[in-house]
């Protein structure tokens, strides 16, 4: 039979490039689990493992159209951006760090401001970007946070923070510290006009946002096994001398030591804080401006005692 005899032409291999499928770009590699992930597979469980539930981290544009509704927003204080007032030179220039985070992450600064809507309530949203220097807090970052509290107060709105940082910025020095107090005042404002603040925190939430506005929500979130604390792990084994418990500073540890209010996995995370919201917001009740002045005080911010005691010197000096 023809058909089984041996061809005289050799069989021609096929060259090894072509016989190599291009996969870069289109699986990524499970830090938790070691599994191929297929990019866009991941992509749709918003960055999750569908495997062992490993919580990549999530950036800030892609958080905000994850939790307002049909991922529809307006971003606000773009134009907020930060300088070097105090002209910060390291192994570069403080303003050449800025120019290339920008360019990088085409973000302008480490948070993000928003106005939407979550389940039909107003919301007043920062969410913070770790790949943007770290995601530290400089004095921009400061002042997006409270205008966005502020403009909560004056729209009768939420406010949802969600935090992902390093902690303050080091090329900002004492400006940037500043801010906790700021946006802890601002917070302090909020609460009196009766209005929700929930805190989001993510990996990793650490030093002076751990430190001030991350652990002031009146419900605290943390994600699945997110590094939540103030100074590393290692540092404080090195302080120590001790060896640390198992997970510690994972949010798991803090939720059964009262830290937290609950972890909750990220697919989940817009339904709880509709639930949340649902709770927290009593659309009954009409806003009241705050006073400028203590109760008990003559309404120029000056108590009456004070005020009687300074005529009584100024009368005396006089004579």
């Amino acid at each position: 039979m023809s058909w089984f005899r041996k061809k005289n032409q050799r069989i021609e291999s096929v060259p090894v490039d072509e016989r190599r499928v291009n996969t870069a770009g289109i699986f990524v590699k499970c830090l938790e689990c070691d599994a191929a992930l297929y990019k866009r597979e991941l992509e749709e469980s918003f960055q999750v493992c569908p495997h062992c539930g490993y919580h990549f981290r999530l950036d800030a544009r892609t958080r905000l159209a994850m939790l307002y509704d049909e991922g529809n927003y307006e971003e606000l204080d773009a134009e907020v951006i930060s300088t070097d007032p105090l002209e910060f030179t390291d192994t570069k220039p403080y303003k050449q760090r800025l120019e290339q985070a920008r360019r990088s992450t085409g973000l302008p600064e480490a948070v993000l401001n928003a106005r939407g809507h979550i389940g039909g309530h107003l919301v007043l949203m920062s969410a913070m970007d770790f790949s943007f220097l770290g995601g530290s807090m400089g004095s921009a970052v400061g002042e997006k946070i409270t205008r966005v509290i502020e403009r909560a107060i004056r729209e009768r709105g939420a406010v949802i923070i969600v935090s992902q940082s390093g902690g303050a910025r080091m090329q900002e020095g004492t400006l940037s510290l500043m801010q906790m107090a700021k946006i802890a005042a601002a917070l302090a404002l909020l609460g009196e006009a009766r209005l929700p603040f929930i805190s989001v925190l993510t990996d990793p939430t650490t030093g002076g946002v751990t430190a001030s506005f991350a652990m002031l929500g009146d419900i605290n979130i943390g994600e699945p096994k997110a590094l939540i604390g103030f100074a590393g792990p290692r540092v404080i084994e090195q302080t120590i001398k001790q060896k640390l418990p198992k997970d510690f500073q994972r949010a798991e540890f803090l939720l059964d030591h009262g830290m937290l209010d609950a972890v909750i996995d990220r697919r989940e995370m817009r339904e709880f804080i509709i639930k949340a919201l649902k709770f927290m917001v009593n659309p009954a009740v009409q806003f009241q401006p705050l006073k400028p002045h203590l109760p008990g005080s003559n309404g120029d911010g000056t108590m009456p005692e004070l005020q009687t005691e300074a005529q009584n010197s100024k009368t005396k000096i006089q004579s």
